[in-house]
């Protein structure tokens, strides 16, 4: 039974290190660790593996979190982002409450 467990582990294992032995880009940064997990989130759910690390400019200190995934899937994973982007921009200004009272005018000049 212990050998059976030994083995899980050992298979788990592998699929964490082999992404980690693919060639990584950055996909995008992020200033938040929760804004760059989200990224991740969505990435994962798309089916794109992705992984998450802090870094440090190394002019400005400023740190930041950048999303890495692999070469081959990063045209696939920067459409996703910038969809999911392009999407909550959209959301925002509707909700925005300042826009729907221009859009209120504007249907009652017509």
């Amino acid at each position: 039974m212990s050998k059976r467990a030994e083995k899980t582990h050992k298979g788990h294992s592998t699929k964490k290190t082999s992404m980690l032995h693919q060639d990584l880009v950055i996909i995008t940064t992020a200033e938040s660790i929760d804004e760059a997990k989200e990224y991740e989130t969505l990435l994962k759910n798309n089916d794109i593996p992705a992984m998450v690390k802090q870094q440090q400019d190394e002019f400005t200190e400023v740190k930041r979190f950048a999303v890495f995934v692999p070469e081959e899937m990063a045209d696939e994973a920067t459409v996703i982002i910038e969809s999911q982007d392009s999407y909550d921009d959209f959301y925002d200004s509707a909700m925005d409450d300042d826009g729907e009272d221009d859009l209120e005018g504007e249907i009652l000049e017509d």
